[in-house]
């Protein structure tokens, strides 16, 4: 335990307080009086309204959009869209709501991101979706990179009207104008609720009408709301203000039958230990050895953690932790880096068979990942760490069962993928601030470039300075890892979310619990080596 360890990672999660507070306040209080003079709430307001009083709301990509430098626009706050999860009488619904204080709430590429991800989570984990729709469309200066493609604009309606045949309701609440193909985000909706004066949605607005026939007319007139509700029948109910129809739309989720939780679960009891006592424990050094037992022990229940094969290869199969444990009552199966958190092949091998067994259990699973990397060199190669590090790629691509990675360290090379990286599509990925995403470390990136610079430079017959080999060190080992930094990850979705030590245990809980709304299916691995 070190009281070190806590000053670092408190000042750590200080630097990420701060940049959560910039992506919940764009622009300040001058967008907010803005609004306020509109008649509109903040987004965050309005789904404040409409989850259950008391309860929480678990928001995800937050970070999305810093830095992200696109044609004048080098920050896209939040991605310009708030997405993520709170119940509605009872039942945990995705909520998707537009930020018209980032960019009038156009879309970008981050924003289709972020809201394509929020879709395939509802998707994956069965929930209802509530859009709170206020923006102006596409940013037309990058439309090439926004409408044509899969993933990209009309995949959104695409997604809608998937999930809404799959019995998952599709809720549209408009606050303000949805023009072109946003318009079907109102039209596509199970059941779509808009403001008197304020909601207007139509495939062309008044100056487009005006352009191509010739027609003077208002937003009003054109696309209101009662226009919609009286004339065309494109939406279905009309309220006065914001509050009234936040109300509407939870009445109009109120009759759907609460959710189950697809597992048998246990009363929950608390930690061994307090999860604060992370911030002592987990070394500020990112590279450092850690327990990974002692950090079970902190955010498990208390009861015994059933370890698969603990004795098995001290040294090299202890490298990765298995083992089956309660989550605030629910059953999970572990994986965890341990020690060094380098996966030698013996380690693969356990992580493969126990994924395979939870997947023949139907028992979720939980990566911690706080690995480097693969074991390298002949010793290595010839031990079979291709194929075994491949089987265990293998187990994590076919199980079926829900999957979270929970980042608390270093997540480089093909240990993402043996750990269930991104790639490997995990119901919710989560990283801390000690969590480094790349494919090497800047340490490692500096040498392996540099060795290939200077052999470049001899081909050509010239030699590197010390002060050169150092300035290009430096700007290596600065640009990997800036880019393996959980901010960096988190503005481009990389990550759901960037959490503190203290609300691992709170919101994986919450995680495994929407991921296990979904019946789980059988695990079929198909052609596995072993």
């Amino acid at each position: 335990m070190s009281t070190k360890n806590r000053e670092h990672w408190l000042a750590e999660e200080q630097k990420l307080a701060e940049r959560m507070q910039e992506a919940m306040f764009p622009g300040g209080d001058k967008a907010i009086q803005k609004l306020a003079k509109q008649g509109k709430k903040l987004v965050r307001q309005l789904i404040e309204g409409l989850i259950d009083p008391g309860t929480s709301f678990l928001e995800l990509g937050t970070l999305a959009g810093f830095g992200m430098n696109y044609p004048n626009v080098p920050d896209v706050i939040g991605g310009g869209v708030v997405t993520g999860i709170g119940r509605i009488h009872g039942n945990w619904t995705m909520i998707i709501g537009n930020d018209s204080r980032v960019k009038a709430g156009a879309y970008f590429p981050i924003t289709l991101k972020k809201h394509l991800r929020a879709q395939a989570i509802a998707e994956n984990c069965g929930l209802n979706c509530v859009y709170i729709a206020d923006s102006a469309g596409a940013f037309l200066p990058m439309q090439d990179q926004i409408f044509p493609d899969e993933g990209q604009f009309g995949s959104m309606f695409y997604n809608m009207c998937r999930m809404s045949a799959e019995g998952m309701k599709q809720i549209t609440l408009s606050t303000g104008g949805n023009t072109a193909g946003g318009a079907y985000i109102v039209f596509l909706a199970c059941e779509s609720v808009m403001i008197d004066g304020m909601s207007y949605s139509f495939l062309g607005g008044p100056p487009l009408v005006k352009a191509a026939l010739g027609e003077e007319v208002t937003a009003e007139d054109l696309g209101g709301a009662y226009v919609h509700t009286h004339i065309s029948g494109g939406c279905d109910h009309i309220c006065r203000n914001q509050d009234e129809a936040i109300a509407r739309v939870r009445d109009i989720l109120a009759h759907d039958a609460p959710q189950q939780v697809r597992v048998d679960r246990r009363r929950e009891t608390p930690p061994y230990h307090p999860i604060e006592g992370l911030y002592d424990l987990l070394p500020e050094n990112i590279y450092r050895a850690i327990d990974a037992r002692a950090v079970i022990a902190h955010i498990a229940d208390g009861y015994p953690f059933r370890e698969y094969k603990k004795d098995y290869a001290p040294g090299r199969g202890d490298n990765i932790i298995c083992g089956k444990i309660f989550l605030k009552g629910i059953p999970i199966g572990v994986v965890a880096s341990n020690n060094s958190g380098i996966i030698f092949h013996e380690s693969a091998q356990k992580a493969t068979e126990f994924i395979i067994r939870c997947g023949k259990d139907k028992t979720p699973l939980l990566f911690l990942q706080n690995s480097p990397g693969y074991m390298v060199g002949t010793a290595s190669e010839h031990a079979g760490i291709g194929k075994y590090g491949a089987n265990m790629v293998r187990a994590v691509s076919n199980v079926r069962v829900p999957r979270i990675q929970m980042v608390i360290g270093p997540d480089h090379g093909a240990a993402n993928y043996g750990m269930c990286g991104r790639a490997y599509k995990p119901h919710f990925l989560f990283s801390t601030m000690r969590a480094r995403t790349s494919v090497m470390s800047g340490q490692s990136a500096a040498f392996v470039l540099l060795t290939l610079e200077q052999r470049n430079r001899k081909i050509r017959g010239q030699e590197m300075s010390r002060e050169e080999e150092e300035e290009f060190r430096t700007r290596m080992v600065a640009k990997y890892d800036g880019e393996a930094h959980p901010f960096y990850n988190a503005a481009r979705l990389y990550t759901d979310a960037v959490i503190r030590f203290s609300d691992i245990r709170d919101v994986l809980a919450a995680a495994f619990e929407i991921s296990l709304l979904k019946p789980i299916p059988d695990t079929v691995l198909g052609n596995f080596h072993f």
